[in-house]
């Protein structure tokens, strides 16, 4: 892998720490203060798109530059983290099924159901530091 692609990675990463400071706040919310704000509702499944398509991307060009096959669908991508040797295989399960979440977001706004946004909230800032610091060492151990 070269510095340029190492470069890219990180750019996805540091978006993935940007989503996660701007959710950390709406973490706190009950899920009737969630449900009373708009603006923040939006702002939060838009924050969780972002940083799930951050690590979809991530882990298509790690797979890829790893010379394995990049599953169609993004829940087996994590799998595959995991047995290329980047992401610990419980992480890799525990994280397969934010693609989904990232699917309802992007595509059945009128089917959310807030209160499985708001705990994916949590989730998120539990897991996806996890992941990076994953990246993350992969990289250093690449020596980028």
């Amino acid at each position: 892998m070269s510095p340029a692609d190492a470069a890219i990675i990180r750019r996805k990463l540091a978006r993935i720490a940007a989503a996660i400071d701007g959710l950390r706040p709406l973490a706190r919310l009950s899920l009737d203060e969630y449900r009373a704000r708009f603006y923040e509702r939006k702002a939060a499944e838009r924050l969780l798109q972002e940083a799930i398509e951050a690590a979809l991307d991530i882990n298509a060009h790690l797979i890829a530059e790893l010379g394995s096959e990049v599953p169609e669908e993004y829940y087996g991508g994590f799998l595959r983290m995991a047995d290329v040797g980047v992401l610990p295989p419980p992480l890799a399960r525990s994280l397969a099924p934010s693609a989904g979440l990232r699917n309802r977001l992007v595509h059945e706004y009128e089917a959310l159901d807030d209160a499985k946004v708001l705990a994916a909230i949590g989730t998120l800032l539990n897991l996806y530091p996890q992941y990076a610091q994953a990246v993350e060492a992969y990289l250093a151990k690449a020596g980028l």
